[in-house]
C-alpha cells in the first residue's frame, strides 16, 4: 500500500486507515484479529483507536495483537483522548484529564508510546493552550511521538496551530486533524480543509463512506443487521438519507458500473486522492468487508467521473466564501 507524509512531518503511514471504533462492541476478538492480520498484510500501517471506543476495549485488544499477531514497529498506533462518556460533560480537555487518559491508553495497549496521540474534541471549558501543553507534555516525554486533533473548526485549528508556533519553549506541533468527510459530507472544504493545507496538518477522513450510506446497500431499504437498522445507531444513519444524498449514492453506483467495480470502491477512492488527504480510516464489523475496502489500492478514478461525483455532491457556500460583491 502507498505511504503518505502525515502533514508537514517526517512520519509515513499508509493511505488507508484501519479503525477500531467497532473492536469490543460490534466487533469481537477474533473478528477483530482477523481484520488487522488483513490489513497488515495488504501493507497497512496506521491503526486508529481511542480510549473511550468499546469503554476501552478496543485498546486492550489491539495491546494483546501487537508483537503477537503483528511486529509493534510495522504499525503506527494512534489513539484519542478528551471525550468523556458521560451525561453532564461530554469533552474533558484538562491537562489532568488528558495526561491520565494518555496514561490509561499506554496500559491497555501494553506500550510504551503511541505513534499518534489525538484530542478527541475542543473543550469550550479548559482554555485551549492548557489543552496544547499536554499534548507538547505527551511528545517531551516520549509517551507520544506526534500529536494531532479531532472536530476542530477552521478557527480552532488555526487557533492551535498558530498558538504553537508563538509560545516560548513549546515545540509540539501539530501533524494532522481527523474530521468527517465524503461525498455525503464536503463541509470541511469550507475552511477546515484550507487551514489544514495551509498549516501543513494532514487530514484523516473519519467516515469516509458515509456512515455506510456510499456502499448503496440502503438504496431499496434498511438492511437488517445494519447500523441504519440499529436502535442506537439508526440516528447516526439517518441524516444521509434523504433525496440529496439519494440522487449521490445513485451517482456513485453508476460511476462503479462503468468501472466494473463497487460503490465502497468508488466512494473511497474518491475522498483518498482529495487534496490535503493523508487516509480515510475505515471500519468494518468483519474481514471480508475491509478486504473489500482495502481492495481500493488498485483503483484511480478518471478525471472525468472525479468531476461528475464533485458536481452532485457540491456544497452550497455563499458568503462570505464567494465574492460578496457579485451577489
Amino acid at each position: 500500500m502507498e505511504q503518505r507524509h502525515l502533514g508537514r512531518t517526517g512520519l509515513r503511514v499508509s493511505r488507508i486507515g484501519l479503525g477500531t471504533l467497532t473492536w469490543g462492541r460490534d466487533t469481537d476478538e477474533h473478528d477483530a484479529a482477523d481484520q488487522l492480520k488483513a490489513f497488515w498484510d495488504a501493507g497497512g500501517t496506521l491503526v486508529d483507536t481511542a480510549d473511550v471506543y468499546g469503554g476501552g476495549e478496543a485498546e486492550y485488544l489491539l495491546g494483546r495483537f501487537l508483537d503477537v499477531l503483528v511486529p509493534r514497529q510495522d504499525l503506527v498506533v494512534a489513539t484519542k483522548a478528551g471525550s468523556v462518556p458521560g451525561p453532564h460533560r461530554r469533552v474533558d480537555g484538562s491537562r489532568g484529564h488528558l495526561l491520565a487518559a494518555l496514561d490509561a491508553s499506554l496500559e491497555r495497549l501494553g506500550t510504551d508510546y503511541v505513534d499518534l496521540w489525538q484530542i478527541h474534541a475542543f473543550d469550550p471549558g479548559t482554555p485551549l493552550e492548557e489543552t496544547l501543553q499536554a499534548l507538547d507534555l505527551a511528545v517531551s516525554s516520549g509517551r507520544a511521538r506526534y500529536a494531532g486533533v479531532a472536530d476542530f473548526s477552521g478557527w480552532q485549528l488555526a487557533k492551535a496551530a498558530t498558538w504553537q508556533l508563538a509560545a516560548p519553549g513549546v515545540r509540539t506541533r501539530l501533524a494532522c486533524t481527523q474530521m468527517e468527510y465524503s461525498l455525503l459530507q464536503r463541509g470541511v472544504e469550507r475552511e477546515v480543509l484550507p487551514a489544514a493545507r495551509d498549516l501543513g496538518v494532514g487530514l484523516l477522513p473519519s467516515s469516509p463512506l458515509g456512515r455506510g450510506v456510499l456502499t448503496g446497500k440502503y438504496r431499496t431499504g434498511t438492511p437488517s443487521g445494519s447500523r441504519g437498522a440499529s436502535e442506537r445507531l439508526a440516528p447516526f444513519v439517518e441524516p444521509y438519507l434523504d433525496e440529496a444524498a439519494s440522487r449521490i449514492v445513485d451517482a456513485v453506483a453508476t460511476a462503479a458500473d462503468g468501472l466494473a467495480t463497487t460503490p465502497l470502491q468508488v466512494a473511497l477512492a474518491w475522498v483518498r486522492d482529495r487534496p490535503g488527504v493523508v487516509a480515510p480510516v475505515v471500519g468494518a464489523r468483519n474481514a471480508r468487508q475491509l478486504g473489500e475496502a482495502l481492495s481500493v489500492e488498485a483503483l484511480s478514478l478518471p478525471d472525468e467521473i472525479c468531476q461528475a461525483l464533485d458536481d452532485v455532491s457540491a456544497p452550497v457556500h455563499r458568503y462570505p466564501d464567494q465574492d460578496w460583491s457579485t451577489l
